[in-house]
């Protein structure tokens, strides 16, 4: 867990002879790099009077201290980078109360920050008290980078120091992007800009969101995270990526995602915001056709009306998939809530899932329901199911006649026409 092992004296001494001959130079670096890991602050002390804080330290690929350590490729590292990769606090400790700067980069752009994020140890969160000795292990490996990402912070790291690449992730997005959810917090705390954006308008809350983190979620947004900030360059909010990731193939098979949608609209997401091209929440989720997410949505009363720029409504979106058509009962529930039933779109393209032979039937029978105009009845049958939809209607039960509330939510019965 990055602890240098015990060695016999005789295999020091090999080793301080190795040094020697390897030069002045080299020695000097292997004892600052051992003192380091030994967290021997006594021995930094002395060491730095012979080496500049800030300059890397250079380790020969023969050295037994670097075999141990460090990947055989590496020629250098910076003391404090070396101490905040392996968690080591009193090592970082001293070389900060010696001079050492934060912000110093290594070949890649990153900062010491943006070192720990990377080398942040994963770690379960399930269990409550460490139960066994691994756990026990693990636990305190976690509360060494948080004691040594506290000691950073309270010795001025930028915690809104950018990567100097393509990327420009901030450290909140870093640790959204390397699962080092327990440090969400106390960047924030430190002042991180919590919606910040990355090189592609994404803040923290959309990258989590995008990969339905809800731990990270509830982070994000109990430090003031944007729930209805839009991706500049397409619209997206994080209820909308959150809605994408839930309805793919993989959010269907692992159930994954609900809690975060309804996360994200109990703190006020908008239901109905449009991206770019005038997609709403409910145009993803009913492409995708998961019949959780669309209820979910349609009792946050998104509207299943609206259009996108090309024309299409949400129920064009899911007749464009025979595994959505299948499901008749979902069909018939869109169905009651759409009017005027828009079936194709701006160039008069019907969706290519009723398209296929096997749904001519039912490719008839809506084509005829969207060429004949709803009755005033209907009209507001239409209208209440909207407005009450399917998280009220058994309030509704109570408080009207049984007739008329069986004939509000009396769906189609469009099983008959898959046969």
């Amino acid at each position: 867990m990055g602890n240098i092992t015990k060695r016999g004296r005789r295999e020091l001494v090999a080793d301080g002879a190795e040094a020697l001959q390897e030069g002045p130079a080299a020695a000097l670096h292997t004892r600052l790099y051992e003192a380091i890991m030994r967290e021997d602050c006594a021995a930094i002390q002395v060491l730095l009077r012979s080496h500049p804080v800030n300059q890397p330290m250079t380790i020969l690929a023969n050295s037994t201290s670097y075999r141990l350590l460090l990947n055989q490729q590496m020629q250098s590292i910076i003391p404090i980078h070396l101490a905040a990769e392996y968690r080591k606090a009193r090592s970082l400790l001293c070389l900060l109360e010696h001079g050492a700067d934060p912000e110093v980069r290594d070949a890649r752009g990153l900062t010491t920050l943006h070192l720990m994020l990377l080398h942040w140890p994963i770690t379960s969160t399930t269990w409550t008290k460490p139960g066994n000795r691994i756990q026990r292990i693990l636990t305190d490996i976690q509360s060494n980078a948080v004691m040594c990402l506290r000691i950073l912070c309270e010795h001025g790291a930028q915690v809104n120091a950018r990567v100097d690449n393509s990327n420009k992730q901030s450290p909140l997005h870093l640790a959204i992007t390397y699962g080092t959810y327990p440090v969400l917090s106390i960047l924030a705390q430190n002042g991180a800009h919590v919606n910040a954006i990355n090189e592609s308008s994404m803040t923290p809350l959309h990258m989590a969101a995008d990969i339905l983190n809800k731990e990270m979620m509830e982070t994000l947004i109990a430090c003031g995270a944007n729930v209805n900030c839009a991706v500049a360059s397409t619209g997206n909010t994080a209820l909308k990526l959150a809605v994408c990731t839930a309805s793919s193939k993989a959010g269907r098979l692992l159930a994954a995602g609900v809690s975060c949608i309804r996360l994200l609209l109990i703190h006020g997401a908008k239901v109905n915001a449009r991206d770019h091209e005038g997609q709403t929440a409910i145009h993803e989720a009913c492409f995708g056709g998961r019949e959780a997410i669309i209820n979910l949505l349609l009792d946050s009363e998104a509207n299943v009306n609206v259009l996108t720029s090309r024309g299409e409504s949400p129920i064009h979106m899911y007749l464009q998939r025979s595994s959505n058509i299948r499901d008749t009962g979902l069909l018939a529930r869109l169905l009651y809530h759409s009017y005027p039933l828009r079936l194709t779109n701006n160039q008069g393209v019907l969706p290519a899932g009723i398209m296929l032979p096997e749904f001519h039937l039912l490719r008839e029978t809506l084509i005829k329901l969207s060429q004949k105009p709803l009755s005033l009845e209907d009209i507001c049958k239409r209208n209440i199911r909207n407005i009450y939809g399917e998280k009220y209607k058994q309030h509704l039960k109570q408080l009207l006649p049984v007739k008329i509330w069986n004939s509000l939510y009396s769906y189609y019965d469009l099983a008959y026409l898959l046969k």
